[in-house]
């Protein structure tokens, strides 16, 4: 078991009418209150209207249309503008964990006299931050109860994960009716985000039985919940249950202890998501799959047999290899079957840019410290496998 040092100041505020509590905690933080929100969605569920009601008193700076896969210019930049010369003392993000993340590079951003680009390319380590509270609308990232986000330079093909513990929001705000009216596309993809995120970090090299077992839980109930949503949208339990689970699902409390895993399958989806703007969880349940029979040797299989038989339920006297490759089937078909793409031509990726794309990948995210060290030519098998 590794050694860790571990703290979460995030408040959780969450169930029926959570936001009864915005103003109390807004209040502690300031005046003046950059509201960042993406395509208006949040307006046709009526939110909007209620967040302005409850801080009417507040002075309120907008910044609206952060977009999936947020991005550096307009969105970071524009945002930092408006806090610098507005001087806001706090940010309200309102959405999914695009908005989210994008506000918190905003934060920094704002307590900073350089390129923004510095702090996110972790060229500079920020001092400072602006305070962020969130009210989430879409059960996927987790952003809400950790202190990274993920930022997109569209004319670099660059998505580079910003984490820094200046930037965990003071409060997060979980009304799982919000998330009604998210699409099936949406709220499937969402679903195979938390997924991989807690895949990627039950497949490590050191691992603790309480942690497999909080991983293994938190699948088999992603799973359970995310058919149930997909088939009555307004079901309040399983959207609960699907909102916390992705809440948890990477603030690191399910890997306490464990040896890192690299993240493999989010350092090649970044460049999916960069270079062709794809919708993150979608490309994550592509890749995930094809890492995986990749990467399944006589080392890991153990660990595949465990995944088989405690998420899957696959019978456990059938032969080790035999539970391996059906464990890597049925997550395949379980993505299938909640309407997910599984081919990268699907969502408009072919073969023209693999060879760019697996350089990228082997040049920036460090993967040859994953689980199982991928190379270049490791990473363009997996890809042309997706295909």
């Amino acid at each position: 078991m590794q050694n860790f040092d571990y703290q979460t100041p995030t408040r959780l505020i969450f169930g029926e009418n959570a936001i009864a509590k915005l103003k109390e905690v807004m209040s502690a933080l300031g005046k003046k209150v950059l509201l960042t929100y993406g395509g208006g969605s949040i307006k046709k569920i009526g939110l909007y209207d209620k967040v302005k009601d409850l801080l009417k008193d507040f002075e309120i700076t907008e910044l609206p249309g952060i977009q999936p896969n947020p991005k550096y210019d307009p969105s970071v930049l524009e945002g930092v503008r408006l806090c610098k010369e507005n001087k806001i003392d706090v940010i309200l993000a309102v959405g999914g964990g695009s908005v989210l993340d994008c506000s918190k590079a905003i934060a920094a951003g704002a307590k900073y006299d350089g390129d923004p680009w510095d702090l996110i390319s972790y060229k500079v380590k920020a001092q400072a931050a602006l305070p962020i509270v969130d009210i989430i609308t879409l059960a996927a990232t987790g952003s809400e109860y950790d202190c990274g986000g993920v930022i997109s330079r569209t004319e670099t093909n660059d998505k580079i994960g910003y984490v820094d513990p200046l930037l965990f929001p003071v409060a997060s705000f979980l009304d799982p009716r919000y998330t009604f009216t998210v699409s099936k596309k949406q709220t499937a993809a969402g679903c195979a985000d938390a997924m991989n995120h807690t895949i990627e970090q039950y497949f490590a090299e050191d691992t603790t039985l309480l942690n497999d077992g909080f991983c293994e839980s938190m699948l088999k109930s992603l799973m359970v919940n995310a058919r149930k949503c997909l088939e009555n949208p307004e079901d309040y339990t399983a959207r609960a249950e699907m909102m916390l689970c992705c809440t948890y699902g990477c603030n690191g409390i399910l890997s306490l202890g464990n040896s890192e895993s690299g993240w493999p399958c989010h350092g090649i989806e970044h460049a999916l998501s960069a270079y062709y703007d794809i919708t993150h969880g979608e490309g994550l349940a592509i890749i995930t799959p094809r890492w995986m029979k990749h990467i399944l040797n006589g080392h890991t299989l153990p660990r595949f047999v465990k995944y088989g038989i405690n998420v899957f339920g696959i019978d456990a006297s059938l032969p080790k290899q035999e539970i391996a490759e059906k464990a890597i089937d049925a997550t395949y078909e379980f993505f299938e079957s909640i309407g997910i793409p599984m081919h990268l031509r699907e969502v408009g990726i072919g073969e023209e840019r693999l060879d760019e794309m697996a350089h990228h990948i082997a040049v920036n995210e460090g993967l040859e410290n994953a689980y199982v060290p991928l190379t270049e030519k490791d990473i363009k098998e997996i890809l042309v496998a997706s295909l």
